[in-house]
């Protein structure tokens, strides 16, 4: 049975999407991340780089109060006050989905049997075995499914490639990378049901920092230890990456405490100062005198949401179903790495299977 009630419905038209207009874009849960995503679109119509390519349309919540009033203050044209509804329509063009971790999969499941392509927020699932299944219906569907880990899209990957591909810090041996919030307030994060901690929350980001920089090469061994939270989850931890080449990359992630979010990236002529791994807003370089030589600033940006939107637009006008920033191969190869860690530490949530 679908969490939520979600069911399978007839295969929309989404698939013959008109590339002349906008994608009519709902969101699939109504919370903190769904808020942000709705002002995004907004903006994005709005906007003369992007208005061509969204139209914010639909909330679908397990609510109709709920949803009422989030399209209300978001000025959506549409509120559904059940998952089912937002399926039923056929002018749905992309579904995004905001919702806890431990429901991701099904839901997009769902979404692409009812003909809807769809952006899943990180975590992409639970866990590999979801994640398989996940992009497996894709295959069979033909439809786009997409992972919106943000820093995947964003233009601070590409400036800090070009920094390390032009060797100004040399060969790079090693890499530092930590994001912590103080989240416990927040009940999915410490429910284990829900697929909670720090590591899919917050600890997929500095991992991810880590994986765009040394470009999805195969690690050789790691080794990681956690604190775990009362409930069972994991509250903080550090995972240390060997790889072949001799790089060791060390990723911290807590949901206890501040961090200074920061992204090291070291090299034998120099190192690199990336400002918080979750958003990058600046870069520093470095010279093997510790003296700044340089020092790039991002570019503006909406929200940061606006490129992964765009690049899943992009992505199902042209019959695609992944894009160039975060192919299937990097989401099923990053969940494969969270579950080693996990496995490392002994951590099965509840509805996982169990030998």
């Amino acid at each position: 049975m679908m969490t939520d009630s979600i069911q399978s419905q007839p295969e929309s038209t989404t698939g013959g999407t008109d590339t002349a207009r906008p994608l009519n874009v709902a969101i699939l849960g109504a919370g903190r991340i769904a808020q942000t995503m709705a002002k995004t679109l907004t903006m994005m119509a709005d906007s003369p780089t992007y208005s061509a390519m969204v139209t914010p349309y639909a909330i679908a919540s397990r609510s109709q109060d709920k949803a009422d009033k989030f399209a209300a203050t978001y000025h959506l044209p549409h509120a559904y006050g059940s998952y089912e509804a937002m399926l039923a329509d056929p002018a749905v063009d992309l579904v995004y989905i905001a919702t806890p971790h431990s429901l991701h999969a099904e839901q997009a499941i769902a979404c692409m049997r009812a003909g809807k392509p769809v952006l899943v927020e990180k975590a992409f699932a639970a866990n590999l075995e979801q994640a398989r299944a996940v992009i497996d219906e894709s295959d069979k569907t033909g439809l786009y499914c997409g992972e919106a880990i943000w820093t995947r899209y964003m233009p601070s990957r590409a400036v800090i490639d070009r920094i390390i591909d032009s060797g100004r810090i040399g060969a790079v041996t090693g890499i530092n990378a930590n994001l912590c919030y103080p989240m416990t307030h927040k009940a999915r994060l410490t429910d284990p049901n829900l697929a909670g901690g720090a590591l899919l929350d917050v600890g997929i980001y500095p991992l991810t920092f880590i994986d765009m920089v040394m470009g999805a090469q195969e690690i050789d061994h790691l080794a990681t230890s956690m604190q775990p939270y009362p409930t069972g989850v994991d509250a903080q931890s550090t995972t240390t990456l060997y790889y072949a080449d001799t790089t060791m990359a060390t990723a911290l992630s807590s949901m206890l405490c501040v961090s200074d979010r920061g992204g090291m990236v070291y090299g034998t002529e120099g190192y690199l100062v990336c400002h918080n791994v979750n958003n990058v807003s600046a870069v520093d370089i470095y010279n093997t005198d510790h003296a700044r030589v340089d020092h790039i600033d991002m570019p503006e940006q909406l929200t940061g949401y606006e490129y992964e939107v765009a690049a899943s637009v992009q992505a199902i006008r042209a019959g695609k179903r992944d894009t160039i920033e975060m192919p299937h191969a990097d989401t099923l190869r990053m969940m494969a790495l969270l579950d080693q860690i996990r496995d490392e530490w002994g951590l099965v949530f509840p509805f996982e299977h169990q030998d």
